[in-house]
């Protein structure tokens, strides 16, 4: 704040030091001399115009102290300082989820852990019709006692619907994590909570936003596909995400239904990455692979062995996936020199055949 303005909010909030800065507002350590206990104090921006703007903040905050829950950041007090509005916060000693995470992929456990305290805190609040709207790393606070906390919560709401931070059409949220729906200027509903809480998961087990880019190529990415989801994040996970993050809002599963759903993936690992990537979209595979020909050859004498003992009407599907390995092994020497990876799967294989015959080769090597 700046040096001519108070250090005292409306005669009692003593503010000492500045812990974070944003868009709307800046967040302070302050003191309570009343209760005798460190706080935060959350200056708002905007003004508060006239006093139905003032009435109407007052009584949204309100609304917003009655939501009392473990994974909610409490809202203590708010008032407005000179047409500035504030709000008074239970204080989080610790860190955020992405200064712990910074850049790098979380344990998966830590990530459940996190996800389902988040999801919980979201279910109990949009059971008492409030919504989020801006759900993202820097609004996860890790205590140092433990404490798992969702800050912020409601503010936008409160911010857009009593001081007119917002005109009509334009989007509440930080861009990464922002819901197409936010991106277009809708009505938003739980399941905007639910995507953005997607993204942070994502985020959190791989060590990088689905969306990159400036904040208009991260809005405007969402609009016409879901994030991807690298191979190296096990179906569960993946599976969980991928609803999460529909594009249609009304396929989403609820925020209780996500809670529930990381209490069955929480010990599910992430395949480790190699060093030398920065997004690996497959696993990892073994050193020193066996040559091509070789390998490719005994497959395809695999398959007519196979053919030879199982019943005719088996006999045709074993024998044209027989000839289409060897055309793509004949394809692959011709173009590769005859190297491959230790996958089962040729070098120059087709798109549409890789799956097909590696579920194939898994499927012959595991008999």
């Amino acid at each position: 704040m700046p040096a001519d303005e108070p250090t005292v909010l409306a005669d009692r909030y003593r503010l000492e030091a500045i812990l974070g800065r944003g868009g709307m507002a800046e967040v302070w350590r302050a003191t309570d001399p009343v209760l005798h206990r460190a706080v935060a104090v959350k200056v708002l921006r905007d003004t508060a115009e006239d006093e139905t703007d003032r009435l109407r903040f007052t009584a949204e905050a309100r609304t917003l102290a009655r939501l009392s829950h473990p994974g909610l950041v409490m809202l203590l007090d708010a008032g407005i300082n000179e047409e500035r509005p504030f709000l008074v916060l239970e204080l989080v000693e610790g860190q955020t989820l992405d200064q712990e995470c910074a850049g790098r992929p979380s344990d998966p456990a830590r990530v459940a852990d996190i996800g389902r305290e988040i999801a919980g805190a979201l279910a109990y609040a949009h059971g008492a019709g409030v919504i989020h709207r801006d759900v993202k790393p820097g609004n996860v606070l890790l205590g140092h006692d433990g404490r798992i906390k969702l800050a912020d919560f409601g503010i936008a709401r409160l911010i857009g619907e009593t001081v007119r931070h917002t005109r009509t059409g334009q989007a509440i949220g930080t861009a990464a994590y922002l819901s197409p729906e936010q991106v277009r200027g809708e009505d938003v509903t739980e399941a905007t909570d639910v995507y953005s809480l997607g993204l942070l998961l994502l985020e959190a087990l791989t060590g990088e936003r689905a969306y990159p880019g400036t904040p208009t190529e991260a809005a405007l990415a969402r609009l016409s596909r879901q994030p991807e989801v690298p191979d190296t994040v096990p179906p569960e996970w993946a599976d969980l995400v991928r609803d999460m993050t529909a594009l249609d809002p009304t396929a989403r599963p609820s925020a209780a239904a996500v809670a529930a759903r990381l209490r069955d993936v929480g010990g599910v690992g992430v395949a480790p990455a190699p060093a030398d990537a920065t997004r690996v979209m497959t696993a990892p595979v073994a050193t020193a692979p066996e040559p091509a020909p070789r390998r490719s050859a005994e497959l395809v004498e695999r398959l007519r062995a196979r053919a030879a003992s199982t019943p005719p009407h088996l006999r045709v599907v074993l024998g044209v996936c027989a000839l289409i390995l060897l055309v793509v092994v004949v394809a692959g020497i011709a173009a590769g020199g005859g190297q491959t990876q230790d996958t089962g799967v040729p070098p120059n294989t087709p798109p549409e055949l890789q799956q097909p015959l590696q579920d194939l080769h898994d499927a012959v090597e595991g008999q």
